[in-house]
């Protein structure tokens, strides 16, 4: 066993009902959560593809389900409900059950965020936009309870008051009512519409300024279930010293830390003076293949030092397919859906370094196997019947 990987690993012994008997020992599904965003699941699942753009869909969601056990789907509030009381709700259910089905984990993104705002709130006092945020919440988190079970709450909010570049609904309710404040009502709302489900404040900053808000968040008796951080690297790979110190500060919470946008660029480096990443989508923004076995060697790395941690329960990369967010070329896949090194290189560590192998074991005298491996969903096969069971703790 590597010993930087034993907070990953367990070992439990069942019974399969066979006395010395041989027993086959198969890992399908790993309790670490290895994700992507995959937004066009919504027009998919809903039949609303031409004759092409469905096989191709076909062909990049059965690339998707054989690397990843969990999808971020999009609830962002001004294309949700571009008009008020006209929610997505039936696409995204669609979208929501087709990925259950197909064993993913979900969460939605996100509840609260002062981007991709309604429009229609600015019609509205303070008042009514708080009132009406929070009416979403419970709409929402109500509507999927049971299909998705995880939220990112609140996005970014380290700028979400001081954020200048339009007005919005979100903005303004943050500056008159404060952070903590909005966060701990935010927060509740969500809790109360699904007491199970998993919370998370989620931002791209990683500076003391998000640290400081965490601790007070805290401090205030909000019960933030999950840190969400942000990491997207079109400006260069943080170095694994910068990761590493990263998650030192963070961990000091002693909560799961959940890596939640992933992306590094398989084309040129974006320029380093640009600030916001927003200000430079270009058309001609092209993979390339010196970037691309830069992009699969750094991200490799960048995967390897966060499993490495034990309070990394979460990694999402985003978004899966070249071009689709921000014009990058920061897909898994080409535009043709075919996989890229980078895939490769993830494949080769979630379901080959990371992955249990294959065991052919021998039940005892009383019908009972010992397996050791990673965490994660098993099943036993002896004398062609199947018993599931789950290695759940690496005590």
């Amino acid at each position: 066993m590597n010993k930087n990987l034993a907070h990953r690993m367990g070992t439990v012994t069942i019974k399969v009902a066979e006395k010395q008997k041989p027993v086959t020992i198969k890992q399908v599904r790993h309790r670490f959560l290895f994700g992507c965003s995959e937004f066009s699941t919504l027009p998919y699942a809903s039949n609303q593809m031409d004759e092409a753009q469905h096989a191709e869909a076909e062909k990049r969601f059965g690339h998707m389900t054989e690397l990843f056990n969990s999808v971020t789907l999009p609830f962002y509030w001004g294309r949700y409900e571009p008009e008020q009381g006209n929610p997505d709700t039936d696409r995204m259910m669609k979208a929501a059950k087709w990925l259950k089905e197909k064993g993913m984990t979900l969460k939605g993104h996100p509840l609260c965020w002062h981007t991709v705002c309604a429009p229609w709130l600015l019609d509205m006092t303070n008042d009514e936009i708080y009132k009406t945020q929070l009416a979403r919440i419970q709409r929402d988190v109500t509507n999927f309870k049971g299909t998705i079970d995880m939220w990112d709450v609140i996005n970014e909010a380290v700028i979400m008051p001081l954020f200048n570049r339009y007005d919005n609904g979100i903005t303004r309710i943050c500056k008159e009512r404060g952070r903590i404040s909005l966060i701990r009502d935010l927060f509740k709302e969500a809790r109360d519409a699904n007491p199970n489900a998993t919370l998370l404040i989620n931002d791209f900053e990683t500076s003391e300024s998000y640290d400081i808000l965490v601790e007070g968040l805290l401090e205030a008796g909000i019960p933030i279930d999950v840190i969400g951080i942000q990491s997207h690297m079109h400006q260069g790979c943080w170095s694994k010293e910068k990761t590493e110190e990263i998650l030192q500060r963070f961990s000091r919470f002693n909560l799961p830390l959940h890596f939640t946008e992933v992306t590094l660029v398989s084309g040129h480096i974006m320029p380093k003076e640009i600030v916001d990443l927003n200000d430079y989508q270009i058309d001609d923004w092209k993979s390339e293949p010196e970037g691309e076995a830069r992009q699969a060697e750094e991200t490799a790395a960048f995967y390897e030092t966060l499993f490495a941690h034990p309070l990394v329960e979460a990694i999402t990369w985003w978004s899966f397919h070249d071009g689709l967010w921000l014009k990058a070329p920061s897909g898994l896949l080409c535009k043709t859906s075919d996989p890229k090194p980078v895939y490769h290189a993830l494949h080769n560590r979630i379901k080959g370094d990371w992955w249990t192998k294959e065991q052919e074991l021998v039940s005892d005298a009383n019908g009972f196997v010992t397996v050791t491996g990673f965490l994660g969903d098993y099943e036993a096969i002896c004398n062609g019947k199947k018993v599931a069971f789950s290695i759940d703790s690496s005590e």
